[in-house]
């Protein structure tokens, strides 16, 4: 009895010569712009400090996987545990310091007790925010109980001291640029106009004003909740309503031709813990990632973004819907000047904005000179 032949699903419609050609050549140039980056701007070089220090993860692959390229770099010693590990690899290690990132979500109710025990032993312990404003109905409590608080908000800052931290301060997120950098990619991650992000209900509205202009472009939309868009069915062949790993947004951004930054919303009762309505004013981690893969970033205003970077010149600000519009517009055809702009914010990224930068920062704080 023959073998019946399986049908094979359809792939994606070929690309005539003339629109593959374009393509090719259009981020071939952007790669090769990236490129003279990459091989003339040397990042400075941050000394190896005697010191053994613990880094316990939050969960946060991006964040994770470059705070620990960081540490490993920085300090002579790094070792790495998960939240419920803490206590226990503390006390075995001895280290000269303990580093939480964030402190929320997976940690254990016994998180602070665990914090206490440690700092009777005359370990110093650290915490870094990286969620920020989003769970001010905890955070206040955490940061309390730690010998030094980090937090990437602006708005947060006083918030800790008057919790009882004096020693809170402020300092940004950042990126890796060994896992954000710029690539050739094949065309299954080219697009016009990207973003990733969960469907948050400000970037619902905003998008909802957006799709009769998204819906003329190639798209890639990526994340969760998605499916609550008024044009969703006009938009859906564009999105995909599933989480995607790292290494998987590094290549659609890097395939396209421009990306959205839109933070969430601050005061949102459903999916942020923010009684107090905190606002926020600094930029998210997504602002680096996108930059140190050299693709133009349009994005929403943060308070602290012209501290990062220069807007018009290295990244490009909108102030609403219809001025996003006109932006993306002009950019999507002025292939020369969105490369200049993107090659000036990877710049900007690597000489300012590695994780090694801020956990130098970081390490200068919590320990003198003299000890170090």
């Amino acid at each position: 009895m023959s073998k019946r032949k399986r049908r094979q699903k359809p792939g994606p419609p070929a690309l005539s010569y003339e629109t593959g050609y374009a393509a090719g050549r259009s981020h071939g140039y952007r790669t090769g712009c990236c490129q003279s980056v990459l091989d003339t701007v040397n990042p400075p070089a941050y000394p190896v400090l005697p010191l053994r220090v613990l880094y316990i993860r939050q969960g946060f692959e991006a964040i994770d996987r470059g705070v620990e390229e960081a540490l490993s770099a920085l300090a002579a010693e790094l070792h790495t545990g998960n939240p419920g590990d803490l206590y226990r690899l503390a006390s075995e290690l001895r280290p000269d310091l303990v580093l939480v990132m964030n402190g929320l979500h997976v940690f254990p109710e016994n998180h602070l007790e665990m914090v206490a025990q440690v700092r009777a032993q005359g370990i110093r312990t650290a915490v870094w925010f990286a969620d920020d404003p989003y769970f001010t109905d905890y955070t206040p409590s955490i940061a309390a109980q730690y010998d030094y608080v980090f937090t990437h908000e602006l708005s947060c800052v006083e918030l800790y001291r008057q919790a009882g931290n004096p020693r809170t301060h402020y300092l940004p997120m950042a990126t890796s640029p060994a896992i954000y950098r710029p690539m050739a990619v094949e065309n299954r991650y080219h697009s016009d106009i990207c973003f990733i992000g969960n469907g948050f209900p400000n970037r619902i509205a905003f998008f909802n004003e957006l799709t009769p202009f998204l819906a003329r472009h190639k798209i890639v939309i990526i994340g969760a909740l998605w499916e609550r868009l008024a044009g969703y069915e006009r938009l859906a062949e564009n999105i995909r309503l599933a989480w995607t790993p790292v290494d998987e947004t590094v290549k659609f951004y890097n395939g396209a031709k421009l990306v959205i930054n839109l933070h969430r919303g601050a005061v949102d009762p459903v999916y942020s813990k923010n009684a107090r309505q905190i606002e926020g004013r600094s930029v998210n981690p997504r602002t680096y990632e996108i930059a140190a893969c050299g693709t133009l970033q349009l994005t929403d205003v943060r308070e602290d973004l012209a501290l990062h970077y220069v807007p018009g010149q290295e990244i490009i600000p909108y102030a609403s819907a219809a001025e996003f519009v006109s932006l993306a517009d002009y950019y999507l055809r002025h292939e020369a000047e969105r490369n200049r702009i993107a090659v000036r914010g990877l710049r900007r990224t690597i000489l300012d904005h590695s994780f090694r930068s801020r956990l130098s920062q970081l390490l200068a704080v919590v320990f003198e000179p003299e000890q170090v």
